[in-house]
């Protein structure tokens, strides 16, 4: 149902994202738990599987996440043995990340996940492609 009603539910940018976003985050929770890991873990682990031994700065920096909501992130990780955390050699003020054998060990059955997230979206790869393009220019972060 189309509306000219400029605050009807429907015509929200705001609501499309969020549906948007419970759906695709549903799919990530089904895919990911297998790998125990949830969606704010595998994107720490993406991360670190790119550049292994981050300082956590970076790492919060790059994901857009405080400390407050990293830490426990990462806290869970090491229990998972997944991580380690270390200072640095050089900078005891500065705690690295490093991926345990463990965790290196994951990519390899995190490789098809985004594959599986694809196939589970009704949209063509061109339209993924437009849209990770568009959400990308919204967030300032445009190719």
């Amino acid at each position: 149902m189309t509306s000219t009603d400029p605050l009807a539910l429907e015509a929200q940018l705001c609501f499309s994202l969020y549906s948007g976003e419970r759906t695709v985050g549903a799919a990530y929770r089904e895919l990911l738990a297998p790998l125990g890991l949830t969606y704010p873990q595998y994107l720490v682990m993406l991360v670190l599987w790119e550049d292994d031994g981050q300082p956590v700065s970076a790492l919060g920096r790059r994901l857009g996440l405080d400390s407050g909501t990293l830490s426990p992130l990462l806290k869970r990780l090491e229990a998972a043995g997944r991580i380690t955390r270390r200072r640095s050699d050089g900078d005891e003020r500065v705690v690295r990340v490093h991926l345990t054998d463990d965790g290196a060990a994951l990519r390899a059955e995190a490789v098809s996940i985004p594959g599986q997230l694809v196939s589970r979206m009704p949209l063509t790869a061109a339209e993924t492609a437009e849209l990770r393009r568009l959400l990308g220019k919204i967030c300032g972060h445009d190719d």
